[in-house]
């Protein structure tokens, strides 16, 4: 698919919108261009807006006027070619014309300037969200306020990265090693977060910041043995004051890497939140995405979860995973309301090009839409008639059906860290590969990042280099 844009810096919101009616097209964007060629898509913006799109034996042009500034300029532009791909394809997407990854919080910034209702007309009217979307979304903006309150201008939360799993999943982009292939990284690399907690903590104190939060992410952080977890564990335990701390969730994710020795070093470090992760029910399904545990290790690990005394348990489920069926997805959510887990987060399967799935030439199409569609109007309609409020929400690109991410938790058992990091409420120091710490300027409401490397080698090989950055912190606050 071809985008030419003329005298439009709109030209990102257009692509990304583009890709919504177009997920597995390569979209080429041309900014200086003599000629044009099909199939393609033109904006431009000049005396007046113009939106021309020519797709096979369909040819439309609509033009608007320009807006008062270039915000409501962009609007107009957006809103053009919106309602020329959904007379195209005879699709309205769920979130209308929205493409960002938060649409809770730009709803709860609308409401704060111009009133709730202001903001769900501009949502309805000028966005054309689905008024579905926006009850979901109002819902779950309510229910977050009261953690958002909870949060200071001193406040923080703290992220562990876990780089390593027993194997890859098919669906997933995240730089992560396998254990058996990254052994002999593991040791080096716990020992150097260990050292790198420390000096993080270090500065945390002697800036009078105050812990909000922990979690321990990945990856899967019990991937790495009893041991080595705990000494992670203790590390954060020791190093940072935790008694103005409301949460500590470690994501345990994969119930082939849960047993009673990685439980017990949970309990002993006063970890009160777990996350145990089937994805799915469906034996097929878990062996196509490359899950190398069955449905029993999940019961078993789930069940072992409680008499270890945790009580507050998460579990994920993803809408639209290939063989997955409406059916069987809905089997899945049910058996995990059976066994009465505190909080369930409901994903929507996002295809990432560096997913297995995407290199192996998995695409979405509308049947995979429409299934996922079933599948996430069926755990919201399951999830609030059993007693489930939406707490936090969030959206990626590439999602099938342009749906959403949805934690869902009976009351008094959400996570602070989840609404905390997807409203960018505070500051989060971030320690392991992968991290990115993000530092909140409460002045300017403006965030500054500090980066991880990526690659266990490469935090081991270059760790040095990594704890002078962290002298940023100290920086920023002073």
């Amino acid at each position: 698919m071809n985008l030419y844009v003329k005298n439009n810096p709109f030209w990102f919101e257009l692509e990304n919108l583009t890709r919504l009616y177009f997920p597995n097209e390569k979209i080429t964007v041309f900014k200086e261009f003599d000629s044009i060629e099909k199939p393609f898509i033109y904006a431009s913006v000049f005396d007046k807006i113009r939106v021309r799109v020519s797709l096979g034996g369909f040819d439309r042009e609509e033009t608007a006027a320009l807006g008062a500034d270039k915000n409501e300029t962009e609007l107009h532009t957006v809103q053009l070619l919106y309602k020329i791909l959904r007379d195209f394809s005879g699709i309205s997407q769920p979130w209308g014309l929205l493409t960002g990854v938060r649409p809770v919080k730009l709803l709860r910034n609308l409401s704060a300037e111009h009133g709730k209702d202001e903001a769900r007309r501009r949502f309805s009217d000028e966005f054309f969200v689905s008024q579905e979307k926006l009850r979901l979304a109002a819902q779950t903006e309510e229910n977050e306020a009261k953690i958002l309150s909870l949060s200071k201008p001193e406040s923080f939360s703290l992220y562990v990265g876990i780089p390593f799993c027993p194997s890859r999943c098919s669906y997933c982009s995240f730089v992560m090693a396998s254990v058996e292939r990254a052994k002999k990284l593991t040791e080096p690399y716990v020992e150097l977060l260990c050292r790198e907690l420390r000096e993080t903590a270090s500065i945390a104190a002697a800036l009078g910041l105050r812990l909000e939060s922990v979690y321990f992410g990945g990856g899967t952080p019990t991937a790495l043995s009893a041991e080595q977890l705990n000494t992670v564990l203790k590390t954060v335990r020791n190093s940072f004051d935790l008694s103005s701390c409301r949460e500590f969730t470690v994501e345990a994710g994969r119930p082939d890497t849960i047993d009673k020795e990685r439980l017990g070093s949970l309990k002993e470090n006063h970890v009160g939140r777990i996350s145990i992760n089937p994805q799915t029910l469906n034996p097929e399904t878990l062996e196509k995405i490359g899950r190398r545990h069955t449905v029993e290790d999940f019961y078993r690990a789930f069940e072992l979860a409680r008499s270890c005394g945790f009580d507050n348990i998460n579990t994920d489920l993803i809408a639209g995973l290939p063989g997955d069926s409406a059916e069987s997805f809905e089997h899945s959510l049910d058996e995990i309301l059976r066994l009465n887990a505190e909080s369930v987060t409901v994903h929507t399967l996002c295809v990432k090009r560096a997913a297995t799935l995407t290199t192996e030439g998995v695409t979405l199409d509308r049947d995979d839409a429409d299934r996922a569609r079933r599948m996430i109007n069926y755990a919201q309609g399951r999830l609030t008639e059993s007693g489930y409020l939406p707490y936090y929400l969030y959206r990626q690109t590439r999602m099938v059906g342009n749906l959403e991410n949805v934690g869902w938790a009976k009351k008094g058992c959400e996570s602070y860290y989840n609404v905390y990091v997807m409203d960018e409420t505070h500051t989060i120091l971030a320690c392991g590969s992968g991290g990115v710490s993000k530092l909140k300027n409460y002045r300017t409401d403006s965030l500054e990042r500090i980066f991880n490397f990526k690659y266990p080698y490469e935090y081991i090989d270059r760790f040095g280099e990594l704890i002078k950055r962290k002298q940023a912190i100290t920086r920023f606050y002073g």
